[in-house]
């Protein structure tokens, strides 16, 4: 029978640290942060161009399907759309 020793380090680093051990630079936990920033900023914007163009298509369907012509919900359409038995 072998007889062997497994030896192990584990390290945990936090912040800066963190940081200074994945890049190398003490201070690139700080100078990651503004480009970060600008490229969540574009993403964010080009998000809300899209949620709200999904929101309109979903508000305009709905108005389709469930409003009269006065823009009023057309309550038992509504509810037998969504609670009448379907055959």
């Amino acid at each position: 029978m072998l007889n062997s020793i497994f030896l192990c380090s584990i390290y945990k680093y936090c912040g800066q640290t963190f940081w200074e051990f994945i890049g190398g630079n003490e201070n690139i936990y700080t100078d990651i942060i503004e480009p970060l920033g600008h490229k969540a900023k574009e993403h964010n914007d080009d998000y809300m161009v899209k949620y709200s163009q999904m929101v309109n298509k979903f508000t305009k369907n709905f108005i389709d399907l469930f409003c009269d012509n006065s823009g009023a919900i057309d309550w038992n359409r509504l509810v037998k759309f969504n609670s009448e038995k379907k055959t």
